[in-house]
Order: structure tokens, then C-alpha cells, then sequence
């Protein structure tokens, strides 16, 4: 049976050491399909509009990104397994291959339904991708150097995040909207060639036993929990998948768990978690990932709700975002390279991004622009400092064989994180407007058919002067509580980062 690798024969360099010219290519193709799997969660938010006016069925249009983010939930732990099992090669290969065949359906979608059916496979392959990516610079590069490395794969991350919408508006302007999946065809097929030819191969005899079981049911436990997330956010109000998605998810989860002690070769080892590296991080990156993806729906709802901008002049206010997170990033990889330390970094990140929510407290609608543009700066600051340095502290505690598995492991942590987020963050905002709203003025009232929790930034704007500042006044008053449960979560998230084992990983592993 033969084994793929990414690496070459030898082992990782040693720190320091200049990778050679064939792990540099690998590297390169391993960037470039995290940059089609991550843009692929941003890009058609720009379409969306322009989609749902040809196929219709608007109420199915906000499937078209959860379809995506369920599927890439639900096999991210197969393809980290897999990989670990028989190599990067093969299951990297075969997630681009899916990742392209479901770009090319997306781009030829008759109705909305079968560009959701699309999604899904296109998210089959994107969870592959961005899993593989981070599990192969994790084989590439010794332990030290991978944070160097890996802080560059964080930089791609925010740069999609930036490019997305805005490239996803202006191929729909300039060519229509199936370019927006189109265009992957042409870049994957470049990156399936490249590392068909750059990756290396391995033989041996072994073989592996695949938890199919212990997948499906972590996958089952995923999927409830995320799509809990965006379900509990229905406008219509709780029904019965709002109470039995939960029970599932637990269900699931303590049956994956008895598979998982039985299994042959589990595809979350739970030895991994002997670790308390791997256990404290896999908690913080739940928690981390309510308090950051699963804040910028809320954030560009509140600013744009609050200053009026344009939905295009409130995009622009997540740059400093983007640019600071990609900056820090860089920098915070390079100087765990240097040192092997990397503890206060997320300790750091938790304490501004508590910080910073305490500050959006005192915000409101004559708070100049160029302070929310310098909040939200800090706010990528807080992004630059614990992403990417989460993935290199779970690797470096994990051995070379286990990589994939923990790699997938961070990724299934945010995922559920950021779809948490969506629902209690949201959760906890429905609930502060409706208070508020029961403290408005009767000619206030009036003009809020839905109260406050239905204001919008089109609605804001027809309001009356004198109405619309007592009106903002307590939408403000609302979202505060909201800021304060986040900043509540990022202090827990500071707690447990401070758990960690002040250590210095080795030049060399």
C-alpha cells in the first residue's frame, strides 16, 4: 500500500534551517488552497442579492453560506485522520478534485436548491483544504518554525476575509455571478498540478482500520451544534429543532466518545487530550471563536445601524481589521521562531479583546468614525495574537503522527465556537432590545413595528431627528449588554490561556 507524505525523506529542518525549493513549492500550493477554501466562505456574500433575484427563493439564499460551513464542520476530522493514516498527497488532492467539481456545479446552478446541493459538495472539499493546509505546513517545518510559517497561512486567512466580499462584488458586476465560483477552476487546477508533482511519496505495508463510526457520529454532533446556531436566530421563533438539535448534539457527542475509547485508531485519539496543552486550547478556541467570527455579523449590524454608513463605507471599516490582524500575525510567527515562547501572546489577546468590548460600551451615534476604525483595529491585534499561535501550541504538543487529527481538532473547536456565538451572543442582544424597547416612548414605539430588535439601518435613517437619537440611544443601551457578556467570555478565554504551560518549544522536534 503506499503511503503519500509532504515531506521529503529527511525529517523537519532543524530552526532556522532555509527550507529547500520543493518545500517552498509545497508550501506555496498549501497557501493557495487555504486562500480558495477561506475566500469561499466570504465571496458570495457580495452575490447573494444578484443570486437569489435570478433563482429565486430568497428565503432559501442564507443556505448558501451554511450550506458551505456545515459541510466543511462535518468531514474536517475524516480528512485530518485520513492524512495522518496515508499521507497528505492523496487526501489533499482528492479535496481540491471536490473542492473544483463543486465550484463547477455552484457556477452551472439551475434553481437555489441545487446551488445549496452545490455548496455542500463544494464545502466537502473546502474542509479538506483548510485542514490539509495547516496539517501540512505542520509536517513541513519543525516545531519552531512552523509558527514562523504558520503566522504567514494567518495572513492569507485575513487577506480572503478583506477580498472576498469586495472581489465577490465586482466579478458579479463585471461578469455575473456564477464567476464568483467559476473562477476556482482555473487556480485549483493550477494547485492540483503543482502538488501532484511537488509532494513527495513514501511506502510500507501498514494497515489502517478508519473510524467510520467514531466520524460520523462527531460529524452528526457537529453538524446539530452548528446548525443549531444559525437556526436559533430564525425570526419565526423557537420550535422543535430548537430544543432536540441540542439533545442530538450531546447524544451524539457521548456515543462518539465510547466509539472513540474502543476504536482501533480513533479519529480524535483521545490520548491526545492527556495533554493539557490540547485540552486547555481545544477550550479556548471555542471560546475565542464566539468572541471573534462570531462577532462580525453583530458588528457590521451595529455600526452601520448606528452611523448610517453604506454597507460598501462599513466593509471599509474592517480593514484596519484585516490589515492589523495580518500584520500581527507575521510578527508574533516570527518571534516564536526566534524564542519558543509563545504563552503571553494569546494571554494578551484575550485581555485587549475584553478590553476593547468594555470600550465599545461607551460608543454611540456621534462617536467620530476614525475611533471605530482604531477599535476595530485593535480588534484584529486581538485576532493576530491568538489565532494562528493556538494552531502551533496544539501542534507542538501533539506528535508528528497525530498532526492532522489536532489540527482538525482546533478547526471543529472554532467552527462550533463562531456558530455558538452567532446564537448566544444573539441570544443575549434579542433579549437586552426587547427590554429596551419596553422603555421607549409611545410616538417611538409607533414608528418600530417590530421593535427595537427589527431596526434597521434603512429604518433608522426615515426616522425623525429628535425620535431617531432616543431611538438609537437605547439600541445602544441594548447591543452594551451584549458587549459586556462578550467581554465576560473573553476574560474567561484570558483565564484559561493562563493555564497554559509556560514552555519553549524546541528547535527541532
Amino acid at each position: 500500500m503506499s503511503i503519500d507524505s509532504t515531506l521529503p525523506d529527511a525529517p523537519p529542518a532543524e530552526s532556522g534551517a532555509k527550507p529547500d525549493i520543493t518545500t517552498l513549492v509545497v508550501y506555496s500550493g498549501a497557501l493557495i488552497a487555504m486562500f480558495m477554501a477561506t475566500i469561499d466562505m466570504q465571496i458570495v456574500v457580495t452575490a447573494l442579492p444578484t443570486i437569489a433575484g435570478e433563482l429565486g427563493n430568497l428565503h432559501l439564499f442564507g443556505w448558501v453560506g451554511a450550506a458551505y460551513l456545515l459541510s466543511t464542520a462535518a468531514v474536517a476530522p475524516f480528512y485530518g485522520k485520513l492524512g495522518d493514516m496515508y499521507g497528505r498527497k492523496n487526501v489533499v488532492l482528492t479535496a481540491i478534485a471536490l473542492f473544483l467539481l463543486g465550484s463547477l456545479v455552484c457556477g452551472m446552478a439551475w434553481s437555489m436548491e441545487s446551488l445549496i446541493a452545490a455548496r455542500v459538495l463544494q464545502g466537502i472539499g473546502g474542509g479538506g483544504l483548510m485542514v490539509s493546509a495547516f496539517a501540512m505546513i505542520g509536517e513541513l517545518f519543525g516545531p519552531r518554525d512552523r509558527a514562523k510559517y504558520q503566522g504567514y497561512s494567518s495572513a492569507v486567512f485575513a487577506l480572503s476575509s478583506v477580498l472576498g466580499p469586495l472581489a465577490g462584488g465586482y466579478i458579479t458586476s463585471l461578469f455575473g455571478w456564477r464567476w464568483v465560483f467559476l473562477v476556482n477552476l482555473p487556480i485549483g487546477i493550477v494547485v492540483l498540478a503543482i502538488l501532484a508533482f511537488a509532494m513527495r511519496s513514501r511506502f510500507n505495508e501498514k494497515r489502517h482500520s478508519i473510524d467510520y463510526l467514531g466520524g460520523l457520529l462527531l460529524a452528526i454532533g457537529t453538524t446539530a451544534i452548528v446548525y443549531w446556531g444559525y437556526h436559533v436566530l430564525d425570526p419565526a421563533g423557537p420550535d422543535l429543532l430548537t430544543f432536540s438539535l441540542p439533545v442530538v448534539a450531546l447524544a451524539a457527542i457521548a456515543s462518539f466518545i465510547l466509539v472513540e475509547r474502543r476504536a482501533e485508531e480513533p479519529i480524535v485519539p483521545l490520548r491526545l487530550f492527556g495533554s493539557s496543552t490540547v485540552r486547555i486550547v481545544s477550550g479556548v478556541s471555542v471560546v475565542a471563536g464566539s468572541v471573534t467570527l462570531g462577532m462580525f455579523f453583530y458588528f457590521a449590524l451595529y455600526m452601520q445601524t448606528l452611523t448610517g454608513l453604506s454597507p460598501a463605507e462599513v466593509g471599509f471599516l474592517f480593514l484596519p481589521a484585516s490589515l492589523t490582524s495580518m500584520v500581527i500575525s507575521i510578527v508574533a510567527g516570527r518571534v516564536i521562531a526566534a524564542t519558543g515562547r509563545y504563552k503571553w501572546m494569546p494571554v494578551m489577546a484575550m485581555g485587549i479583546g475584553g478590553l476593547l468590548m468594555i470600550g465599545f460600551v461607551f460608543i454611540n451615534s456621534h462617536t467620530p468614525i476614525w475611533v471605530l476604525a482604531v477599535m476595530m483595529g485593535l480588534f484584529g491585534i486581538s485576532m493576530g495574537l491568538q489565532f494562528q499561535v493556538l494552531i502551533v501550541a496544539i501542534q507542538a504538543a501533539a506528535p508528528l503522527q497525530d498532526i492532522g487529527a489536532v489540527t482538525s481538532l482546533i478547526t471543529q473547536a472554532r467552527t462550533i465556537g463562531a456558530s455558538l456565538g452567532l446564537a448566544l451572543n444573539g441570544a443575549v442582544m434579542t433579549w437586552a432590545l426587547n427590554r429596551q424597547t419596553s422603555e421607549l416612548p409611545a410616538d417611538a414605539v409607533a414608528l418600530l413595528p417590530d421593535g427595537l430588535t427589527g431596526l434597521n439601518p434603512h429604518l433608522a435613517s426615515s426616522l425623525p431627528a429628535a425620535i431617531r437619537d432616543v431611538v438609537l440611544a437605547h439600541y445602544s443601551s441594548g447591543f452594551n449588554v451584549m458587549f459586556i457578556w462578550v467581554a465576560a467570555l473573553y476574560f474567561v478565554a484570558m483565564a484559561l490561556t493562563l493555564l497554559l504551560e509556560d514552555i519553549q518549544i524546541p528547535k527541532r522536534g
